[in-house]
């Protein structure tokens, strides 16, 4: 059973409480898409120096190529560094393991002590989450540090998208803890795709300070922010991608939670190097079904 948070993690989030995160959110938005010159690359020196980011990796190392700090933020990686690895599932992203597993029945676990429905997650859509009842999940959080494109874990054919609007936590291992429910709470993009596996999602959870989120094929979802659930029907077109190419990208820090279907005859087996708190590079082998 897991353990209760303990009183120092909900301590720690209550000013969140207290934070006006919509404005800050906009406030942070703006200065990220801001052209400005100098002031914008001492602020991408100073980013790289606090967080230790690694620029050799860049496609761009030169902090002054960067017109704003989103360009900076979504920066490309060099060709090769990323690697994938050849199984049925990888990494989409760079950041850390928050939890992985089954899903038990209906319930994901979030933190010791805290569990979220896949119905609260995916926005009220309870026939999709039926479709997840006892399959895997996988929740990866991308640090301030880490590249904040999104790729795909395997290849897949788009059939919707939905915009939850939501509030706008941190999404630290800190918040995880001591918020119940942040996944389900916080505004989130929630991306439907059916490929080999049978259909699975990936939701892009937005957090504090986040000014946007962005795919591939529609561009950037947030703003505008309305209040309301917002759904795009893709069933009719045709968008399909390739495991390991872009999705996605977040404009400054989130986190991404993965659900994969239950499968007949099938057990969904993590890579056993998997840990919670493991640092992860997109490309990595992620996970495979085994025949049981």
């Amino acid at each position: 059973m897991p353990e209760h948070p303990t009183v120092s993690d909900r301590l720690a989030v209550v000013p969140q409480y207290l934070l006006p995160q919509q404005p800050l959110t906009h406030l942070a938005g703006r200065f990220a898409a801001w052209r400005g010159g100098r002031a914008t690359t001492a602020a991408i020196r100073a980013f790289v120096r606090r967080y230790g980011v690694n620029m050799t990796e860049a496609a761009e190392p030169d902090p002054e190529a960067y017109v704003t700090f989103n360009d900076f933020f979504t920066r490309a990686l060099r060709p090769g560094v990323r690697p994938l690895a050849a199984t049925e599932l990888i990494c989409p992203v760079d950041g850390a393991i928050s939890q992985f597993g089954t899903i038990a029945g209906d319930q994901i676990v979030q933190a010791k002590g805290h569990t979220y429905s896949t119905a609260a997650l995916l926005g009220g859509d309870t026939e999709l989450a039926r479709a997840f009842d006892h399959g895997g999940f996988a929740t990866l959080y991308l640090s301030p540090r880490d590249y904040h494109r999104i790729h795909m874990p395997c290849d897949g054919r788009l059939l919707r998208m939905t915009h939850v609007p939501g509030a706008l936590f941190s999404v630290n291992p800190t918040t995880a803890r001591g918020v119940p429910g942040l996944f389900a709470r916080n505004e989130r993009v929630v991306c439907v795709f059916e490929g080999a596996i049978g259909t699975w999602v990936m939701v892009l959870v937005g957090a504090t300070i986040v000014g946007s989120m962005a795919t591939v094929w529609h561009g950037v979802v947030n703003p505008p922010r309305p209040g309301s659930l917002r759904r795009w029907d893709y069933a009719d077109r045709t968008v399909s991608l390739a495991q390991g190419e872009e999705m996605g990208r977040f404009l400054l820090g989130s986190t991404v939670v993965l659900l994969m279907p239950r499968r007949a005859g099938h057990e969904l087996c993590f890579d056993t190097t998997w840990t919670p708190g493991g640092a992860l590079r997109m490309g990595q082998a992620m996970a495979a079904y085994r025949r049981v």
